[in-house]
């Protein structure tokens, strides 16, 4: 069998060693069966401890925007009236030191047009709902920090990933002075936080948690071949959109929240009869509307769950049909579409309800989660 792969019979009848060109056909045969070198690949222990600290942290960001959100809701972010990073750790501990904080409070626009005659006791019922809020941040700060630190005096930071996790630290950082940027605006004149600085906040909470999924989605699997089919191509790009699709629907709700829409039009599917509002676009000029107007800003809200409810089931589609698409990300399309469909019945219920704390929370839960699915699906997809 004169010119078989991986041998040769010489003519004394003894096996001759395989020169180079002779394994060349066997290593390409090899390689289309068993897939790309890198998807094979299985993370080291440096980048599995890594990836896990990483998700450890997602877990702590998650519960900080449920908090944030409950802090909103009970209208406690104003009860701290002022930014002390480091002394600020420590909550009253004396019966003065909680009259001194009482009295501070009194002082604010909210106190004064919307909790008047507020009790010591009532105060400190949401006074430690902020406290835990920043509390939860700083604890985010020093979770991420301090391991860092150690990973890479170790050398167990992939050099690839120093300056994406640099950059994330720099958005924690960012956040936590938008967060008091955010509670400043309300001690001013308004007895509310601007809904501007309030979107901002949300919003760089959920580039965090992202960022971080996808830095340790990155170490636990490896970059693997793109495949080439139309299939493919087109599910990675919806499964992108669908990422943007989510961000702006966490956005939209940050302005519902930031003006307290919730607590009008609620009936569902129609506001109060209509499908479109009489009143979208009462205000002048006409763009103020898309921030100030409750009809116009809850309508925003809609249509942007509107449209994940109808592109979601297009993507999943996509994902378990489309040839090259990787078992990974139809898994992530089953989750995606799951936690969809919970987070969706968790709005309805709490505009219906007239936003109960707890479906309150739980939605902005679900819409953490629901944004986080959909990472993993296009980091499956990448």
């Amino acid at each position: 069998m004169t010119g078989a792969p991986g041998s040769r019979i010489a003519s004394q009848g003894r096996v001759a060693p395989a020169t180079v060109s002779d394994l060349e056909p066997v290593a390409t045969s090899f390689a289309s069966v068993s897939g790309s070198d890198a998807a094979s690949q299985a993370p080291t222990r440096a980048e599995s401890a890594v990836a896990l600290w990483l998700l450890a942290c997602c877990l702590l960001v998650l519960a900080i925007i449920v908090v944030g959100g409950v802090t909103r809701l009970t209208h406690s972010g104003l009860s701290i009236t002022e930014w002390q990073p480091i002394v600020g750790t420590l909550p009253p501990l004396t019966d003065h030191d909680w009259q001194v904080a009482f009295d501070k409070y009194r002082a604010t626009p909210e106190y004064q047009q919307v909790n008047q005659g507020m009790s010591l006791e009532a105060f400190k019922g949401i006074f430690w709902w902020e406290y835990f809020h920043r509390l939860l941040g700083r604890l985010v700060g020093v979770a991420f920090l301090v391991p860092f630190a150690w990973f890479a005096a170790k050398g167990m930071v992939p050099a690839g990933c120093r300056f994406q996790l640099a950059g994330i630290f720099a958005l924690g950082g960012l956040q936590g002075g938008m967060g008091w940027y955010m509670v400043k605006s309300g001690l001013v004149d308004d007895a509310r936080v601007s809904p501007f600085r309030l979107t901002a906040h949300l919003g760089l909470a959920f580039l965090i948690l992202g960022s971080m999924l996808w830095v340790a989605l990155s170490l636990l699997h490896s970059r693997r071949e793109a495949a080439a089919t139309r299939g493919a191509r087109s599910a990675r790009r919806w499964s992108f959109g669908i990422v943007a699709l989510a961000l702006l629907m966490v956005l939209t709700g940050g302005f519902v929240a930031g003006i307290r829409a919730g607590l009008a039009y609620n009936t569902f599917p129609l506001m109060n009869g209509a499908w479109i509002p009489a009143e979208i676009l009462m205000r002048e000029p006409a763009w103020t509307n898309f921030f100030w107007n409750m009809a116009t800003v809850q309508f925003d809200h809609r249509v942007g769950a509107w449209l994940l409810f109808l592109l979601v089931p297009v993507l999943w589609w996509k994902l378990r049909t489309g040839d090259g698409v990787p078992a990974r990300a139809k898994n992530g399309g089953h989750a995606l579409l799951a936690a969809l469909a919970v987070q969706l019945a968790l709005g309805i219920a709490t505009l219906l309800l007239f936003v109960p704390l707890s479906l309150a929370a739980l939605h902005q839960a679900g819409a953490a989660l629901v944004f986080a699915a959909a990472v993993y699906v296009a980091h499956a997809m990448r």
